[in-house]
């Protein structure tokens, strides 16, 4: 299957591009992909199906975009392209472009599948199910790129007709509000459209079911409910700029109903469960098993993907003489992330990994400032991959404890306050995250701010380094003061204040070895000390085979960060953010330079 989404899709959508240029010949080849002849029967359809897929992927969105939040630093140098990104530092002239260039060339495409499927007629029951299923999966492939877009730009080009229809290439802003309202319409569509994953239509999560489509229909309902930075459309005056919700107070409480409504369908089909496991969640991931838990997948196998580097760029770091091969993260855990996790709370050690693979395959214990992103760890793996930037591990886009946590926000935005199924689904989700003991999870808030609160500290516990956290930050309205705070956090547990004074200043740890593929090891056991071991002990943990480990200080094997209250990098984290500005991206000099219909309209502040 991912072979076939990576490979196929490329020719049939280069074919389709070429319809333009029938009017040149005489006789057509027989073995052309033009939209007629694409679109002849289900089979070719679905290989154009396959080909949107393939696009609507872009490894910038979970590297780029899934940096600069309260649990995710790059680690490249502050010069870099990619720092200043992740830390706001940034202008038109370096904000990533291949993402928005991905979106619309896939929105292209599900233009022309919704077009020609909508028009399409199976010879057959069987054929006439299949045509069926393909138009929803478009429709729900147009509505997630739009989404992608919109949350990170903002107000956006909104073409519904393919360019050869439209007969211009020219496009310019349309109200945000009008886009996701499209996109709830598209994907109600879908719903109608696709078959629940039990009725066998869909082989894998690669590919959208109406579970999927009733997930991301709640997670584009509560993104268009919320806030986001706007201005006036008309005349693009900075004094204009504010964050808002929409105005309309009926239509907000109308998304919110939305979203909790398809969160519950979800909830009563019953087809999707949560692990009991939180490692095998991602165990299953970077091994290409499916499970119950995992809604939709990007597709992540062999030499031809779109967004590779999972495991390398966003893993852990493993020596290239490892038996595990070269994994060189540009992406890094927030030390204080590590300290965001309450005891007990098993996702910590799977989402951060906290030690590194040497050249001769020792689990080197990380200091806070080199940690990094354990979920796509390739020591889980049971084979190296395709090639060490291209390990064959899917992107989650979405799992049902991300439907659970959607369904206890919405519930609470209803009803001003959780209500007993709301605050069940938040209950489903960190119960697990305790494995399963519900004594260790605490009381639940019972009034809406606390809840809210909640909320959006479970998910960043939940669904860390999963790619949605920067967005969701600013359609809670909080991105300035939620980053605000973590820096003053970084700079307190720098300093060893606040709730950092009695953190661990030195951890001793045994030096073992890794063997094989699949390795157990899930965190490096440790000895913790507050202050320095005395020489004493110093000399008991060297006769015992433990190596001392300062916690402030870098490793050679991962890099990593002295975290020291005089280093500039600790100062230097969201060195550019801005309240009222940063919380949406401007679009790129050239992506403007090229659609005449954008000019004029770039983000007012930049």
């Amino acid at each position: 299957m991912k072979k076939i989404l990576n490979n196929i899709a490329i020719v049939v959508l280069s074919g389709v591009m070429l319809t333009s240029c029938k009017k040149f010949l005489d006789r057509k080849n027989e073995a052309s992909f033009d939209s007629e002849s694409t679109f002849q029967d289900a089979s070719r359809a679905e290989m154009f199906v396959y080909g949107i897929y393939s696009l609507s992927f872009n490894r910038e969105l979970y590297y780029q975009f899934g940096m600069g939040t309260d649990e995710c630093i790059s680690t490249e140098g502050e010069t870099n392209s990619k720092n200043m990104f992740a830390n706001y530092a940034y202008s038109p002239d370096i904000v990533p472009t291949d993402t928005y260039a991905a979106m619309y060339r896939a929105i292209e495409y599900a233009n022309i599948g919704i077009k020609n499927l909508s028009a399409m007629k199976g010879a057959t029951d069987a054929e006439q199910k299949k045509i069926t299923m393909l138009l929803g999966e478009s429709y729900a492939l147009r509505a997630m790129c739009y989404l992608n877009a919109v949350r990170l730009f903002g107000d956006c080009p909104y073409p519904t007709i393919p360019v050869q229809d439209a007969g211009t290439f020219i496009s310019s802003r349309v109200s945000r509000d009008t886009i996701y309202d499209g996109c709830v319409a598209d994907l109600q569509k879908a719903i109608e459209l696709l078959p629940w994953k039990s009725e066998g239509m869909i082989p894998t999560p690669e590919r959208f079911s109406k579970n999927a489509a009733y997930g991301i229909l709640a997670r584009t309902a509560l993104y268009a409910a919320g806030y986001s930075l706007r201005w006036d459309l008309n005349t693009y005056a900075a004094s204009s700029i504010q964050m808002a919700q929409r105005s309309d107070a009926a239509r907000i409480k109308q998304l919110y109903q939305i979203a909790s409504d398809a969160c519950n369908a979800v909830m009563q089909k019953g087809e999707n469960s949560l692990l009991p496991s939180y490692e095998t969640v991602f165990r299953d991931l970077v091994n290409g098993r499916y499970n119950n838990e995992s809604m939709l997948e990007f597709g992540q196998y062999g030499t031809d993907v779109n967004g590779s580097a999972i495991g390398y760029t966003n893993g852990m770091f493993s020596h290239t003489s490892s038996i595990f091969g070269k994994a060189q993260p540009a992406m890094g855990v927030m030390p204080t992330f590590y300290y965001d996790f309450e005891n007990g709370d098993t996702r910590r050690d799977v989402s951060i990994c906290t030690y590194g693979i040497t050249a001769t395959n020792g689990r080197q214990l990380n200091p806070y400032g080199a940690n990094t992103i354990g979920k796509f760890r390739v020591t889980w793996k049971g084979s190296a991959g395709t090639a060490i930037n291209k390990r064959d591990i899917n992107w989650p886009w979405l799992r049902y404890s991300d439907v659970l946590l959607m369904y206890a926000e919405a519930q609470n935005e209803l009803n001003n306050g959780p209500t007993p199924a709301g605050k069940a689904a938040y209950e489903q989700v960190r119960k697990r995250g305790f494995g399963g003991d519900a004594s260790k999870i605490g009381t639940t808030p019972a009034t809406y701010q606390d809840f809210r609160n909640a909320i959006i500290n479970e998910r960043k516990l939940e669904l860390s380094f999963e790619g949605w956290r920067r967005t969701d930050l600013v359609r809670w309205g909080i991105q300035y003061e939620a980053l605000t705070q973590c820096k003053q956090n970084l700079i307190d547990m720098a300093n060893k204040a606040g709730k950092y004074a009695t953190i661990d200043q030195y951890r001793a740890y045994k030096l073992e070895t890794a063997t094989n593929w699949n390795d157990p090891v899930v965190a490096v056991p440790f000895i913790g000390y507050k202050t320095a071991p005395t020489a004493a002990d110093k000399a008991t943990l060297t006769a015992n085979g433990y190596t001392l480990l300062d916690m402030y200080s870098a490793t050679a094997v991962s890099g990593g960060q002295v975290l020291g209250a005089t280093q500039a990098w600790v100062k230097a984290i969201f060195r550019g953010i801005e309240k009222n500005k940063t919380e949406l991206l401007p679009l790129n000099t050239t992506t403007i330079n090229n659609n005449p219909g954008l000019v004029g309209q770039q983000h007012p502040l930049y």
